[in-house]
């Protein structure tokens, strides 16, 4: 933050917008990339085979502990 804050200061001409400048400078407002929101849909769905798997490995366990 203090090195975009620097770069702000620093600038020749000034931004009409500081808070812009920051949110351009520290990627807040970056636009979404694709790729970006492929990678979210293919964690999320990990998650939820993860998720799956713990739950089956969990039910393996208590058949493993009957017989």
């Amino acid at each position: 933050l203090f090195a975009v804050l620097v770069a702000l200061y620093e600038e020749p001409e000034k931004p009409d917008s500081a808070l812009d400048f920051l949110k351009h400078h520290l990627r807040a407002s970056a636009p979404e990339n694709p790729e970006i929101e492929a990678l979210r849909l293919e964690v999320a769905e990990m998650k939820e085979k993860y998720e799956a798997v713990l739950e089956e490995n969990k039910k393996l366990k208590t058949k493993v502990k009957v017989y």
